[in-house]
């Protein structure tokens, strides 16, 4: 389990106090499910565009473009998936810029929470994501598969988060099929690519596996390339750009340079 007195600790506190209110919400009719895979496609590297408007490590990001917008550029540009951060007291995020994003493209939708109870799962499926996150660090190993079978259950694909060896062998232990690496420590905020990359490499193939954060340029996307890896996540150094397009495009290309 996480580190009491670390960083998300501090986020898991704030989400107990959310769950009530979030029960208590209308929530709109889900939207018709979609089947998606981020298998790597003809060898090149999938890569997902992440939105968010904050981030505890880099502070506030680019308010330039509407969450629609951003989506509609990260589509254009060639991203395979985007992902859509929900928290709001530490990004800046809510459910209803999932519905934006739902609403602007036809990309698969990446629902980036701190998952701890099955009402967030309804929440995601109502505003049209396709898959959601689940966090070995904050979940013990009954939470996390009951939260894998019920994202499953309501036609969400649970792209589970590890930083470990130790997290991978719980996480496959839960039935992931999709599981992404953090190259950030969420306790302590610290990156080490080379672990992220090393954990990786120790995945089964019989499992989709995905790099999360540490990329901001073209070569980091050709490194990752050169790995194990299906897919990778790139988040704030998209979110830096106010015209996001032209920085992805350059990530699109190397991603196929394999």
């Amino acid at each position: 389990m996480n580190d009491p007195d670390g960083f998300l600790a501090r986020i898991l506190g704030k989400k107990r106090e959310e769950l009530a209110s979030l029960r208590a919400r209308k929530l709109p009719a889900p939207p018709a499910s979609r089947s998606f895979s981020l298998h790597r496609k003809q060898g090149a590297l999938q890569l997902i565009g992440e939105i968010k408007f904050r981030s505890p490590s880099a502070g506030p990001l680019s308010t330039a473009l509407s969450v629609s917008e951003r989506a509609a550029a990260y589509q254009r540009a060639g991203a395979n998936m985007i992902s859509v951060l929900c928290d709001a007291s530490f990004f800046d995020g809510s459910f209803e810029h999932l519905g934006e994003a739902r609403a602007a493209v036809g990309l698969p939708l990446l629902c980036k929470e701190f998952v701890i109870d099955e009402c967030q799962l309804d929440a995601a499926a109502a505003y049209g994501a396709d898959a959601v996150l689940l966090i070995v660090r904050c979940l013990s190993a009954a939470r996390l598969l009951a939260l894998t079978r019920g994202a499953r259950e309501r036609a969400l694909e649970p792209l589970v988060e590890v930083v470990t060896d130790e997290e991978s062998a719980r996480a496959l232990d839960a039935g992931a099929t999709l599981v992404g690496v953090n190259a950030r420590d969420l306790d302590t905020l610290h990156m080490d690519t080379s672990r992220a990359e090393r954990v990786l490499s120790e995945l089964p193939e019989s499992v989709t596996r995905v790099h999360l954060s540490g990329i901001s340029r073209a070569e980091d996307v050709r490194r990752v390339a050169a790995s194990p890896a299906d897919a990778a996540l790139i988040g704030e150094a998209l979110m830096r750009e106010a015209a996001p397009e032209a920085r992805l495009r350059s990530m699109v290309e190397a991603a196929r340079c394999v």
